[in-house]
């Protein structure tokens, strides 16, 4: 399959980034790696060789990108307003830096959909969530959405920003992004097996929020044999995607 390797210097985290484009056309999917994981992560763990066909095909193109989970969500020493800040200046560096950079390799003019497990699929919400009107839709895979949880409980006004299970508690029931959220493709999967309790916890918050403020979504929990890893979520992606690609056709 058609690999490319691209360098961006971020304005926003002072600092070279990596991404890696798998694929020569079609939707694209920006990817989020699993915690303090590099670009190269869905390669590592086989997913992009899951998804070859699809690849190989022009259907879709995948951008992995770096993070800084290290330097916010991982931080154990770090002071926890700068650890947030941290992420919010990733957060631009995803709107403002790799999104031109998508587009660019996107003729089409198609949005991105997001996607990504663990740390990723935390990632990919906080980015749909917060800025719906740039993203076709969502798959978000054993995901954590309420980020208190990463720091112990605390809070300021920029983790709340990246904290989607408490801003869209408070939405308003009548706020004009629910209707781009019901326009869009929202997937959300955890497994009920080992290391998967809080992800459990956390989407069932998040489903409950999402039917309150009746914004459309596909959720699903997988069985007690599903664990908190990469050989379910490459089972879950092969799944996923020909959804996204099938419903993406019917809308467009």
């Amino acid at each position: 399959m058609e690999r490319r390797e691209h360098v961006v210097y971020s304005s926003h985290l002072k600092r070279d980034m990596h991404i890696i484009q798998y694929g020569y056309s079609g939707v694209p999917f920006l990817g989020f790696p699993t915690q303090c994981a590099p670009c190269t992560n869905y390669e590592d763990f086989g997913a992009t060789r899951a998804l070859k066909a699809y690849l190989e095909s022009g259907e879709i193109q995948i951008f992995c990108v770096e993070n800084v989970d290290d330097e916010s969500w991982y931080c154990k020493d770090g002071i926890n307003t700068w650890r947030s800040a941290r992420q919010e200046s990733y957060h631009r560096f995803i709107v403002d830096e790799v999104l031109p950079l998508i587009k660019a390799f996107t003729p089409s003019g198609m949005r991105p959909f997001v996607m990504g497990a663990d740390m990723g699929a935390t990632q990919a919400a906080i980015s749909f969530f917060r800025r719906p009107e740039l993203f076709n839709g969502v798959i978000a895979l054993s995901g954590i959405y309420d980020s208190s949880y990463y720091y112990h409980g605390w809070m300021d006004s920029t983790l709340y920003d990246n904290s989607v299970e408490c801003f869209l508690a408070n939405m308003p029931e009548d706020h004009p992004w629910i209707r781009e959220y019901n326009s869009s493709i929202i997937l959300m999967c955890c497994g009920k097996g080992a290391w998967e309790d809080e992800c459990c916890r956390t989407l069932k918050n998040l489903e409950r929020i999402l039917h309150r403020k009746r914004i459309n979504a596909m959720i699903e929990y997988w069985g007690e044999d599903v664990s908190h890893d990469w050989v379910w979520w490459k089972y879950q992606l092969e799944y996923f995607i020909p959804i996204v690609i099938r419903e993406h056709q019917l809308v467009t």
